[in-house]
């Protein structure tokens, strides 16, 4: 990052998305980031896809989409050169997709005790439960009225789940 001064003020260059995100979260320490990622797109080496998991371990995303790619006739890409097999395709998404699901499951874990707002947004599978989501989007069950159902409210994150948080309504809301 490299810092200009101008007659307005300075002037930040930032180089590297690494570098957005650092500064991002120099003012802003609960900054959560979300990705698409693809494997396998033609001519990925080891060493990019080695590159890529790196990253996503410096970064760390609290939600991320992972798919592999698969070559659509007419395209571009279909006619490179390099096309990876189906086989590597599926290990180097099983193995991003093991890393992002432990980064998620970290970040789950790490909201119990928290409150935050959550927007509820329908009916659960068990009476009176509603779901929602959080400001991070991550999926929240909790015991409220219907009459709740697209509102905002805030909650204390008492579990974390494999996929989804469990929560008590908060302050005023509390039943």
């Amino acid at each position: 990052m490299k810092f200009r001064r101008t007659r307005y003020g300075y002037v930040v260059r930032i180089d590297t998305g690494e570098e957005i995100i650092a500064t991002l979260r120099s003012y802003r320490p609960d900054l959560a980031v979300s990705s698409d990622f693809i494997v396998g797109f033609p001519g990925e080496s080891d060493k990019d896809f080695a590159a890529t998991l790196a990253l996503i371990e410096e970064i760390g995303f609290v939600q991320a989409y992972s798919f592999k790619y698969s070559a659509r006739p007419g395209t571009p890409a279909a006619a490179l050169p390099k096309q990876i097999p189906e086989d590597v395709k599926d290990a180097r998404l099983a193995e991003l997709q093991a890393l992002l699901t432990r980064q998620m499951r970290a970040f789950n874990a790490a909201c119990i005790g928290r409150t935050m707002d959550v927007l509820l947004t329908a009916p659960g599978r068990h009476a009176g439960q509603l779901t929602g989501r959080t400001p991070y989007l991550q999926a929240v069950h909790t015991i409220a009225d219907s009459s709740r159902i697209g509102t905002v409210v805030p909650v204390t994150i008492t579990a974390a789940g494999p996929n989804s948080l469990q929560a008590e309504t908060a302050g005023a809301d509390a039943a």
